[in-house]
């Protein structure tokens, strides 16, 4: 079974290669999940978004939903935008001009939906606008429950540092399939 996943996941395209494959309107659509884990060996995995122990994996898309790229996996304490720029796919995008649309978790060069100051209400054109960037990011949503309907993201009980191997060779799963 290792030999299979590994197999698989030798076969899955890099960043660079995965970004330049598939031809876009100019943006990606970029979102972080959680997979959940039953064992847990090391500190950190602890998700305070899911309320449970995982791995944070990040999600990149076409604009049509067609999955790119699936990032290796980090502790799923890791926040969203810290495990993109540390896999270095904000960076990459940015080389490549692309523009990518993210949710508010995400911050700096990404396109994000407009943010309410406190105690204000958003005016009328931003949330039109914030209506327009959801519609926008559809796909990608689709495209994470799609991932999570893969039992082994859901409940996996095998190590963490195991997951990154297992996301790969589903990433190559998902695209050659």
């Amino acid at each position: 079974m290792n030999d299979t996943i590994e197999r698989l996941a030798a076969c899955a395209p890099s960043l660079t290669e995965a970004l330049t494959s598939h031809h876009t309107d100019g943006y990606l659509l970029l979102d972080g999940t959680v997979a959940g884990t039953d064992r847990v060996a090391a500190a950190g995995h602890f998700s305070g978004k899911v309320r449970r122990e995982g791995v944070n994996l990040q999600v990149i898309t076409a604009p049509e939903g067609k999955l790119m790229r699936l990032s290796p996996t980090l502790p799923g304490s890791t926040h969203d935008v810290k495990d993109a720029r540390g896999h270095g796919i904000i960076d990459t995008c940015a080389q490549l001009d692309l523009e990518v649309l993210a949710d508010k978790g995400y911050g700096g060069t990404v396109i994000t939906p407009i943010k309410r100051r406190l105690n204000t209400e958003l005016p009328r054109k931003h949330k039109k606008s914030n209506t327009v960037h959801a519609a926008l990011r559809a796909p990608v949503e689709r495209t994470v429950s799609r991932i999570q309907q893969w039992r082994i993201f859901r409940h996996a009980r095998i190590r963490p540092n195991r997951l990154t191997a297992t996301a790969v060779a589903i990433l190559t799963l998902m695209i050659y399939t």
